[in-house]
């Protein structure tokens, strides 16, 4: 069971993919925890990097600092979001 808020983040997080990296809603909407992310799409560069954790930031109202950020946390969809969780559930 999912903490309360939690499926809202998936989509928040989804909808930042989206709408930063300019794929499509169908991709998007595909995307699963196991779907590689960074060096797996190629919209996902080092400086669309920057665009996505500022739109998670303004969008789940968190704070990410430069060392919050680990080559992990962009690898799969799952991490991503498991990592979003963790900065706006606690």
């Amino acid at each position: 069971m999912q903490p309360d808020g939690a499926p809202e983040i998936v989509e928040t997080v989804r909808a930042v993919l989206r709408d930063v990296l300019g794929v499509s809603e169908e991709r998007a909407a595909a995307f699963r925890e196991e779907t590689p992310l960074f060096g797996a799409l190629p919209e996902l560069d080092s400086m669309a990097v920057a665009g996505v954790l500022t739109e998670m930031e303004d969008r789940l109202g968190i704070l990410i600092d430069d060392d919050d950020i680990d080559g992990e946390t962009l690898e799969t969809f799952g991490s991503l979001t498991a990592f979003a969780k963790r900065k706006a559930l606690g």
